[in-house]
Order: C-alpha cells, then sequence, then structure tokens
C-alpha cells in the first residue's frame, strides 16, 4: 500500500481515466484531486494532448506549474520552479512534428495507405472527431513532436505501415481513439523515467510513484511506476503489462474519473 503521507508522485492518463471520454468532465475526481494538492502531492497528466490542451486543463484542475507529459511522452513539461534547468519549459524528445508528418505523407504517397492526419483537417474537422468545442481543437492541432493519424485501412497494412515507420525511428502507439506517430525515443514510460530521475537528483530521494491509465498508450507508464491502476477502459486490445502482480496493479470496475477514484481509493484508501 501507498500513503499519502509518503513523498508520493501520481502520474494519471487523462482521456477515459482522469477525464470522461465522452463528457471530457471529471467530478468524480474532484474531491480526491483536492486531497493530493491538499497533502501537496505533485500530479502529473501524461496524455496524448498537446502541452497547449494541457496547459488549459490544469488551470482548470488547479494543477498550474506541474510538470506534465504530452503528446505520449515526446514532450516533458518541467516543473514551473525548475527554470534553472537547461531543458526548462520543456523537453522535447527526438525528431519534430513537421519531419514525422514528412514520412507519413511519403509512405501514404507511395503506398497509398488509407489514414486521415490532423494535419490534413481544419480545426471544425478535428471538433468534429472528438468532440471538443472549437478553441479546444484548435489547441488539439498545436503538435510539436508527434501526428494524430485516424487509421481507414487493413490490418495488413496497419502491420506494414508500423514496420516502415519502425525502420525510420518512430512509432505507432493505440490510443483511445486515435493512432500516435512519434519518435521511438518517446513514449510515456520514457517519459515517466525522466521525472522520476529529475525528482531524485533535485530532492535526494525516490518518491513512491501511483500511475493511473485506460489504454494500450498507458501500458509504458503503467510499467514503470511502483502501483499501476488500470482503469476500465473501451480498447479492444485492453493493457497489457510486463509486470501484472496484484499487489502492484488493481483493475477498477468504474471507467473514467470514477475509476480514476476507486483506484486511489484502493491504494491510498477511502477519502
Amino acid at each position: 500500500m501507498a500513503h499519502l503521507n509518503d513523498d508520493l508522485l501520481v502520474i494519471t492518463d487523462l482521456d477515459g481515466t482522469l477525464l470522461d471520454p465522452n463528457t471530457h468532465e471529471w467530478t468524480p475526481a474532484q474531491a480526491w484531486l483536492a486531497r493530493l494538492i491538499d497533502h501537496q502531492v505533485p500530479v502529473v497528466l501524461s496524455s496524448t494532448k498537446t502541452a497547449a490542451e494541457i496547459i488549459a486543463l490544469q488551470e482548470s484542475l488547479g494543477l498550474q506549474g506541474q510538470p506534465f507529459i504530452a503528446e505520449n511522452g515526446a514532450i516533458i513539461q518541467l516543473d514551473a520552479r525548475w527554470e534553472e534547468s537547461p531543458d526548462f519549459p520543456r523537453l522535447l524528445n527526438g525528431v519534430p512534428h513537421d519531419e514525422i508528418l514528412d514520412v507519413i505523407n511519403r509512405l501514404r504517397d507511395e503506398h497509398g495507405y488509407k489514414l486521415f492526419c490532423f494535419s490534413d483537417v481544419d480545426d471544425k474537422t478535428i471538433a468534429e472527431w472528438t468532440g471538443l468545442s472549437p478553441k479546444l481543437a484548435a489547441m488539439a492541432n498545436l503538435l510539436e513532436a508527434s501526428e494524430t493519424v485516424i487509421w481507414r485501412d487493413s490490418d495488413e497494412n496497419l502491420a506494414r505501415f508500423t514496420a516502415s515507420l519502425e525502420a525510420l525511428g518512430l512509432m505507432m502507439i493505440e490510443g483511445g481513439r486515435f493512432w500516435h506517430v512519434l519518435d521511438a525515443r518517446g513514449g510515456k514510460g520514457q517519459a515517466v523515467n525522466w521525472l522520476k530521475e529529475e525528482y531524485r537528483k533535485r530532492e535526494g530521494r525516490l518518491r513512491t510513484t501511483l500511475g493511473l491509465g485506460d489504454g494500450p498508450d498507458d501500458a509504458s507508464l503503467l510499467d514503470n511506476v511502483d502501483f499501476a491502476v488500470v482503469v476500465k477502459g473501451l480498447s479492444r486490445q485492453g493493457v497489457v503489462l510486463k509486470n501484472d502482480d496484484p499487489q502492484r496493479v488493481y483493475r477498477t470496475q468504474e471507467s473514467g474519473p470514477a475509476g480514476f477514484r476507486e483506484g486511489l481509493e484502493h491504494f491510498l484508501g477511502k477519502a
């Protein structure tokens, strides 16, 4: 069991975990967020979302200035207090967005793959695809180190496309509704480990880490924390972990922010 009075670090996915996947609300998780803030526990948001989206969301959640992981680990935003770091305000892991988009477009042109990128369409279309407001849809298109993809082709062509990306040092990750292409050096797990080490260097001790996620793209996050909450999700693949020890991993019955609450209650006790 973990304890609120421990040196605790909470890392949570957003859509489908802290946020309802359809309404984007977090009301069932609100009391727990307040409790974590009161105990000065850092809450690191980890998502496929862009840095612009997460900064706006942090303000709504009362988490301004805390570190976060954007674009599936391709971006790490540093704590606002770490201004002296050469990586401040945020670290980009790997190649930038425009280079990734060039690779996707070349492979699509060469092989005729049926796919759509966020970069192919306007903000109104992204709003229709995601259910976001026009303002948030515009933020979702401010990609810095990844590209968001809708795949409309066969599983066989998906395997070929993925293999071509891997040969070029990129990777394809399945999110809740979309696919994401980023540098193979990225990933949520790598970003979590970078932040854990950064806290250790600054504080002289390792924090106990508790991670929460609901999709396949969260597996690397959950494999690299001390305690993992797999929130009930919609992915057909589920979340497959390398270490599924029930002493370390809890799978919720509830989904979305109610699952977030359930997972924290399991490891930290009821509020």
